[in-house]
């Protein structure tokens, strides 16, 4: 049985394969074609398509916008070289962490 962890994983591998692919035949492909401001720009919409859909939409609309965020974070991630594990590893870290604790340390 797949956690969700293998899904997100599975979803890195799919994009880093398809990263190459033509810009005809892949969304991802697409994307990296315009660059990286524009992979951020597709973030941040889907950023505020989630935070919309919190304060007005349903829930299934806020987990079909969470779902676009975490690809195109993904996808984001993918083109700067960055991998799921590496940010895994840093929520890893700051885990037992008080969240204000945490960022106090980080302003120092």
């Amino acid at each position: 049985m797949d956690t969700h962890a293998d899904i997100l994983m599975r979803l890195e591998k799919t994009i880093s394969a398809r990263r190459d692919a033509s810009p005809q035949e892949s969304y991802v492909a697409r994307l990296n074609a315009k660059g990286l401001p524009k992979i951020a720009q597709k973030v941040g919409e889907e950023a505020t398509e989630a935070v919309i859909a919190a304060l007005s939409g349903s829930n299934e609309e806020l987990v079909g916008e969470a779902a676009d965020l975490l690809f195109h974070l993904l996808v984001m991630l993918d083109a700067k070289g960055v991998s799921l594990d590496h940010v895994l590893g840093e929520l890893s870290a700051r885990e037992g962490l008080s969240g204000l604790d945490e960022k106090a340390a980080r302003s120092k």
